[in-house]
């Protein structure tokens, strides 16, 4: 699924929880203080939401530069793939 900044794989994962990978590339976030940030905001959006997501193993990708990206902006677009997830 993709989004305005982060695209989400996702797979079953067969265990009572979700999990979570998240990659950002240098192509896309110059700065490793730039990246650090995106990858934070991914896994404080997981944690928080971790006990109402299905049994999946995700992997959160950065898709679009976010140089001109607010916090906000960030956190809106992976709660919205989030929400997109299947129900099993």
């Amino acid at each position: 699924m993709r989004g305005r900044f982060y695209m989400v794989h996702y797979r079953p994962n067969g265990l009572d929880s979700a999990r979570l990978g998240v990659v950002v590339a240098k192509k896309l976030a110059k700065r490793a203080n730039v990246r650090n940030l995106v990858k934070r905001i991914a896994r404080e959006i997981f944690r928080r939401h971790r006990e109402f997501l299905p049994a999946v193993d995700l992997v959160v990708r950065l898709h679009a530069p976010v140089a001109k990206a607010t916090r906000a902006e960030l956190n809106l677009d992976l709660l919205q793939l989030l929400q997109r997830l299947p129900r099993q």
